[in-house]
């Protein structure tokens, strides 16, 4: 089964899609290239990259959920904040990601034995992001920002020069934010806040990491709304149940997230975890 498919977004920017609808970006300089995000460890991503670049990669991970870090080990190193070691690390078994591949793909998952996926590396030494960390990879620039909220350890990537923000999980169409390792949304609009006031005039066109690859580019000025109507009581409130786990969805859509009103940002919270 081919797991990964790939669509060009620019010269210097390759889409990567998975069957269970993850998406990772292959940036490519005149030096180097870096692959952001690694899925949830099916084998092959590695070779598939090698395809596309003879260059040396440079591997970032944007946090350290099941379905975003698990295809690191396959690399000689890769990027993490360290912040999100230990959920990584819970999450890295290959009966969970075949659990999680099954349940997005279904029936096509039953050929796949366990050679089909990296194996479990709980002790893989990921490498820390430095602060205000920039990759050069020759003629393009990957920038890294901490962006807590949906984990504690996320980041996000400005593509420098072709103006492109990959916001990832951090801040979508469908943003989780019940789990523990989830900041209330008081404070997580504060980093919104914050990361948007930071990356003011650098960006046209932002990118996410799952089904839908670009999305409206004033996400973030709508995700602080989203959050302003939550606090002052305001949001639609739909139910919304994952894992065992409830929650509310802010604004009213459609089973793919889609809001009735046009607009991308949504927001999936705890009601005990508003302030």
């Amino acid at each position: 089964m081919d797991y990964f498919s790939t669509e060009k977004i620019s010269d210097r920017i390759t889409g990567i899609r998975s069957r269970s609808g993850e998406l990772m970006y292959l940036v490519e300089g005149s030096k180097r290239a870096a692959l952001i995000d690694t899925c949830i460890g099916v084998s092959g991503l590695k070779s598939l990259v090698a395809e596309l670049t003879k260059k040396p990669v440079t591997v970032l991970v944007s946090h350290g959920h099941i379905d975003h870090a698990m295809g690191a080990p396959e690399f000689a190193s890769a990027y993490m904040n360290h912040k999100d070691i230990l959920l990584y690390r819970s999450q890295c078994s290959i009966a969970q990601r075949r659990g999680y591949a099954g349940a997005n793909v279904g029936a096509d998952t039953e050929q796949m034995t366990d050679d089909a996926f990296v194996p479990a590396a709980p002790d893989y030494p990921f490498e820390e992001y430095p602060d205000d960390a920039s990759f050069d990879l020759g003629g393009i620039h990957v920038d890294t920002y901490a962006f807590p909220g949906h984990t504690q350890g996320c980041m996000v990537f400005l593509i420098r020069e072709e103006r492109i923000l990959i916001l990832g999980d951090a801040c979508n169409n469908a943003t989780f934010l019940f789990d523990d390792m989830c900041s209330s949304v008081a404070q997580y609009k504060a980093q919104v806040q914050d990361i948007a006031g930071r990356l003011e005039g650098t960006y046209d066109r932002v990118f996410i990491m799952h089904h839908v690859m670009e999305i409206q580019p004033d996400i973030l000025a709508q995700m602080a709304d989203v959050c302003d109507d939550i606090i002052s009581g305001k949001a639609d409130n739909l139910p919304f149940a994952f894992m065992g786990k409830k929650a509310l969805i802010a604004k009213k859509c459609n089973e793919r997230f889609e809001r009735e009103d046009g607009k991308s940002a949504n927001l999936i919270y705890d009601p005990d975890k508003v302030r």
